[in-house]
């Protein structure tokens, strides 16, 4: 299973020297996976929660690519209404080939109204829009979509090559996946040229405390060390290929004090090595 990092591309202590910083820490502790977020107009319902500046995902990522050598680099997730089909599909193209293949798409609907308003995009009509922009993209880029709904899972069983949800419980995603694997018909029914059901790749928080939280309250990946490499063993057992850190808690202040979130990502890829050993 391949450890990644939801790296913060916003905030007040975000800046190209800070960026570089963050990529140097990602791939020099040995994480398989980069991902940055995507917002496009910084409406007040966006920067409530990732204030400005925010660095757009195929930028950052491009300019990335050319610090980096090795993690594969992504988006978690791109809001695929921001954009034309045929512009999404040229960018995350170009991207792939600047980065020799490195790209992986996370692909979600949104959910800020001021934004799509702002953009001129169409909130009611997000979800056929995403549909479009999935169609739109080439093949040999891994897909990964984001969401919980009954839509979104059927977004990853016909576009998607691996389900993508983001900051759940244990139990949510547990119920989620099953609910996707039931839906999944057999092998190459919906699309011969892409034979078995979606993998799985979530994104869980990480977030550690001297004490053990209540397991049926904590969000995956917040808790003490070892509720924490057990969340990651519990996912491992459920089939998960990939697993997303996110260490932004929540206040857009720790993206100037990026030492912290370092730290935790270091003791936790350390502990997780020497649990495989």
């Amino acid at each position: 299973m391949e450890l990644g990092v939801n790296v913060p591309n916003f905030g007040p202590g975000t800046n190209p020297a800070r960026l570089r910083d963050w990529a140097r820490v990602v791939e020099g502790l040995g994480y398989d996976l980069l991902m940055v977020s995507d917002h496009v107009a910084i409406t007040p319902d966006v920067a409530e929660q990732y204030p400005e500046p925010f660095y757009e995902p195929f930028t950052t990522l491009s300019w990335l690519a050319g610090i980096t050598s090795r993690v594969r680099l992504g988006t978690t997730v791109l809001i695929a209404p921001y954009r034309h089909p045929l512009l999404t599909a040229r960018m995350a193209t170009n991207l792939n080939a600047l980065s020799g293949g490195r790209l992986v798409l996370g692909v979600g609907v949104g959910w800020a109204q001021q934004e799509f308003a702002a953009l001129g995009a169409d909130f009611a009509g997000r979800g056929r829009a995403t549909d479009e922009v999935l169609a739109a993209l080439p093949a040999g880029i891994p897909r990964w979509i984001g969401g919980n709904s009954p839509a979104a899972l059927r977004r990853t069983i016909e576009y998607g090559d691996a389900w993508h949800p983001l900051r759940r419980t244990i139990p949510q995603l547990r119920a989620g996946l099953a609910r996707l694997r039931a839906l999944t018909p057999p092998s190459g029914a919906v699309d011969p040229s892409r034979p078995g059901a979606p993998r799985f790749a979530p994104r869980i928080l990480l977030r550690l405390t001297r004490e053990p939280l209540v397991d049926d309250e904590r969000i995956a990946g917040e808790g003490t060390v070892e509720q924490v490499l057990e969340d990651l063993a519990v996912l491992q057992d459920l089939g998960a290929t990939n697993v997303v850190l996110d260490p932004f808690v929540g206040d857009p202040a720790e993206t100037e004090r990026p030492e912290a979130a370092w730290q935790q990502l270091a003791t936790i890829i350390d502990h997780w090595r020497r649990r495989d050993t």
